[in-house]
C-alpha cells in the first residue's frame, strides 16, 4: 500500500483490511516520508501490518518495494484512498480452489462519487474489466481489482519510466504474454477518484502512446495518437 501524507484515508484504508473475515494475509505500507502524523500510526498497528517509511519515487517504486518485501503468493495492490469493498471480500476470492495455472484475478471496482468533484456518473461509478483487445484501447484492469501471483513479478516489475500508467503498462504486457487470467463478478473495492491518473492532463496520454508503442510497433504509432488525442479531447470537453 503506497502512502504520502493522507493520514485520514490511510486509517479507513487499513480499518478496511482490519474487518476482513479471511485473515490469511500480510499487509506491507509503504510510506513516502510523510509529516502529517502517518508515522505515529503506522507504529500503532500490529501484524500482519508492517512499514516502511523513507523517501521514494513514486507510487510504483513504492509498490516495487512492497512486492521486494512481501511473503504472500498473490499480491494485491490498495491506494490510501481506496477501501475493500466489504469484510468478506479475501474470503469470497480465496475460499475457492484457484486453478494452478491462474495467474491473474481481475474483478470490478466501484468508485466513491462523493469524495472527489471529478464525478463517475457512468454505471454509477461501477467499472467492469475486460480482459481483450480493448486493453489496447485503454486500460480496464485496475490495480484496486487485481490480485496478480508473485511469479508474474520475477522479471518484470513496475517499470519506473511510467511515473503514470506504469501498471497499465504492466496489464498490457501481460495481456501481450497470455497470462492465464480468472475474470470474476465480484466489486472488490470502493476508489477514490483523485488518483493521478484520473486527472486527464496531456502527460499522461503521452505515457499512454508511449507504452503503447512499446508493446508493439512504431508503425502502430498514429494510431494510438489518434485514440490518445480523441480521448483527452474528451474527458476535457467532460469535465470543463
Amino acid at each position: 500500500m503506497p502512502s504520502f501524507n493522507n493520514f485520514k484515508d490511510l486509517k479507513d484504508s487499513v480499518c478496511s483490511i482490519q474487518n476482513q473475515t479471511f485473515k490469511d494475509y500480510e499487509v506491507w505500507i509503504i510510506d513516502n516520508a510523510s509529516t502529517d502524523g502517518t508515522i505515529d500510526y503506522l507504529q500503532t498497528l500490529k501484524k500482519p501490518f508492517y512499514w516502511k517509511s523513507e523517501p521514494d519515487k513514486g507510487i510504483y517504486d513504492a509498490m516495487n518495494k512492497g512486492i521486494s518485501l512481501s511473503k504472500g503468493s498473490w499480491l494485491y495492490f490498495l491506494g490510501t484512498d481506496d477501501q475493500l469493498f466489504d469484510k468478506t471480500t479475501f474470503f469470497t476470492i480465496f475460499s475457492k480452489q484457484i486453478a494452478d495455472k491462474t495467474k491473474l484475478i481481475i474483478g470490478r471496482i466501484m468508485y466513491d462519487l462523493k469524495k472527489e468533484d471529478i464525478i463517475y456518473t457512468h454505471n454509477k461509478g461501477l467499472i467492469i474489466p475486460s480482459w481483450s483487445k480493448k486493453l489496447w484501447i485503454k486500460n480496464s484492469i485496475h490495480h484496486q481489482g487485481a490480485f496478480y501471483k508473485r511469479e508474474l513479478f520475477t522479471n518484470h516489475k513496475y517499470d519506473l519510466k511510467y511515473s503514470i500508467l506504469a501498471d497499465y503498462a504492466l496489464n498490457l504486457h501481460l495481456y501481450k504474454k497470455k497470462v492465464k487470467v480468472k475474470v470474476i463478478d465480484v466489486i472488490i473495492a470502493l476508489c477514490g477518484t483523485d488518483g493521478v491518473s484520473k486527472k486527464h492532463h496531456w502527460n499522461m496520454y503521452k505515457e499512454e502512446i508511449n507504452l503503447k508503442v512499446n508493446e508493439s510497433s512504431n508503425l502502430f504509432k498514429p494510431m494510438f495518437i489518434t485514440i490518445a488525442y480523441f480521448k483527452y479531447l474528451l474527458k476535457k470537453a467532460k469535465f470543463i
